[in-house]
């Protein structure tokens, strides 16, 4: 079997391009004796003679054209190589996999695949709907490669395993049913609202998160449903049965049910992105990164007043 040498094919294929060996020393920067010795050690590999004398020149026997026939597609190939791998160290192309939290992957994780295939169709994200606990199991087994959670669902910040890197902060707004009177109030404060009748879940985080955002306006929230689903919550605001907090990327749209933005001391919730130790200086993470914190900052964004979910 053939050893082949890249680099003596390359000088064959400018000794062709250029006619001589002094030419061909000169393009490539090398002695002409140094030229002649690389191409006897290819001929001596192949086991063909690739040059004969023509008076004062060298010329290519028919075996070295066949060669450099074959040898073309290798540079062809060779090239396409090096421009897919400048693509991949630039961020162009590459696979990143993601295991985001379920109101996640609507909210930011899809938006942010349809912006990268506008921008870079390259870069292809592979999406696994997982939970905290799940998500960052399968980011340290390498099983994703970036990993969305709530903040306070995420790995210590000192946890030598992961890098977190913090995305723009979810707004809460508050859901009244439509006929509420305080759906039009201006301005309208947490406070406004201790009197209500509220819809949260019953624990984990979404309830501390609800409950914290009440205590720290002035009032422990009067709980009189608990539902886990965004679905069930607001279909109980439409009825009429409480008010409810809502993230802003969780909203999904219902007729009958009124967003409203709570002013200067909104609550918000934090989201975080979770890459092992070193990942987050991957060109290709780093554009999915990008996308979701483009996407993150227009969920932070003021909401219509008149929206309707």
């Amino acid at each position: 079997m053939v050893e082949w040498d890249i680099r003596k094919l390359h000088i064959l294929r400018t000794l062709r391009e250029r006619g001589t060996v002094t030419a061909t020393a000169e393009a490539l920067r090398m002695t002409p004796s140094a030229v002649s010795q690389q191409l006897t050690n290819l001929a001596r590999q192949v086991g063909v003679p690739l040059l004969e004398a023509q008076g004062r020149r060298v010329r290519l026997t028919d075996a070295a054209r066949l060669v450099l026939r074959h040898a073309e597609a290798v540079f062809e190939q060779l090239e396409r190589a090096e421009a897919e791998l400048a693509a991949y160290t630039q961020g162009e192309v590459g696979e990143v996999r993601v295991g985001a939290f379920s109101t996640a992957v609507p909210a930011l994780v899809v938006p942010a695949v349809r912006a990268l295939r506008a921008s870079h169709p390259g870069v292809v994200v592979r999406v696994r709907e997982a939970e905290a606990a799940e998500a960052y199991e399968l980011l340290a087994a390498g099983e994703v490669d970036l990993a969305l959670s709530l903040a306070a669902q995420a790995p210590a910040a000192g946890d030598p395993r992961f890098t977190r890197v913090p995305l723009p902060a979810d707004p809460l707004d508050v859901a009244l049913p439509g006929g509420h009177e305080l759906a039009t109030a201006e301005p309208l404060r947490l406070a406004d609202l201790a009197a209500e009748d509220w819809i949260f879940g019953g624990s984990g985080p979404w309830s501390d998160i609800t409950r914290g955002a009440c205590e720290a306006a002035g009032f422990s929230p009067r709980q009189a449903h608990s539902a886990a689903g965004w679905t069930a919550i607001l279909a109980m605001v439409e009825a009429g049965m409480g008010v409810a907090l809502v993230p802003r990327m969780a909203a999904v749209r219902r007729g009958g049910v009124v967003m409203r933005e709570l002013g200067e001391e909104r609550p918000v919730r934090h989201v975080v992105a979770a890459v092992r130790k070193g990942g987050e200086d991957g060109p290709t993470v780093g554009r999915v990164l990008n996308a979701l914190r483009t996407v993150a900052t227009a969920h932070a964004g003021t909401p219509d007043p008149a929206d309707r979910l």
